[in-house]
């Protein structure tokens, strides 16, 4: 594969996709993390039938990586979750756990070793399969009321400066900055940008969406609230994204 090395291990945890002649596209990338203790202990859960989660890649902290199941095939990685007004992401993903311990049992950094290994399988992956930028997510991003990973310590701009995702340019945030309106109207506009990027944003899940967004786009903050600093990054990265699904429109076309 693209002369990366990779370790099988089989998950009897997949299904089909749907049926020929109606295969979806995989159109979207998912990334986690374990938040298990060790990677042998997240291996053997993902592996195990009687937990019914899998993921296509593991990899782990010194950059091993290892497959888990075929990408045509849908791995249960995402469960309940919704991107872009669509729901049921397995069908049309592929996800990558990522060795880390979590919240729960000790969030830290991503070693270098790791990272690397996530960018170059990332690309490879992007190789086979149109993958839009904007579709390019964290679990916390499709499932914000459950889910927190991969977590405000993840390098998400590393991933973007290698074509992979997008990073909003903070130049770019403090040109929006001038002569944006302030207070409600603000607020508005902000909520309708985290809507407009993906985030599937109602009266119940605001204050968590937000938070998932602040995860990913502003790490040094996410405590959910629309702050002023907050909506001007969903205004950077809505444009972004903006661009991203027109590049997408375009090449569709041809």
């Amino acid at each position: 594969m693209s002369g990366l090395e990779i370790r099988e291990r089989w998950s009897p945890n997949h299904d089909a996709r749907g049926e020929p002649p109606n295969l979806p596209p995989i159109n979207t990338l998912v990334l986690h993390y374990t938040g298990m203790r060790s990677a042998e202990e997240a291996i053997e859960r993902l592996c195990d039938p009687a937990a019914r989660v899998s993921a296509h890649y593991v990899v782990e902290e010194d950059g091993t990586i290892w497959n888990l199941v075929p990408e045509l095939r849908r791995a249960w990685h995402a469960g309940v979750s919704c991107w872009e007004g669509g729901h049921g992401l397995n069908t049309f993903s592929i996800g990558i756990e990522i060795v880390n311990p979590g919240h729960e049992w000790g969030y830290r950094a991503f070693p270098e070793p790791q990272m690397a290994a996530v960018q170059a399988l990332c690309r490879t992956i992007l190789a086979r399969h149109r993958i839009p930028p904007h579709r390019i997510v964290g679990h916390s991003d499709i499932a914000p009321d459950r889910k927190s990973d991969p977590g405000e310590l993840f390098e998400w701009p590393r991933l973007a400066r290698a074509g992979i995702g997008l990073w909003p340019d903070p130049d770019e945030a403090d040109t929006l900055a001038r002569g944006r309106p302030t207070g409600v109207l603000e607020r508005t506009t902000g909520l309708a940008n985290l809507g407009q990027i993906g985030y599937c944003v109602s009266a119940a899940n605001t204050q968590v969406a937000v938070a998932a967004f602040q995860r990913r786009f502003r790490p040094e903050r996410w405590d959910g609230l629309l702050d002023g600093e907050t909506c001007l990054r969903l205004a950077a990265v809505r444009a972004l994204v903006d661009a991203s699904r027109e590049a997408a429109r375009l090449r569709r076309r041809h």
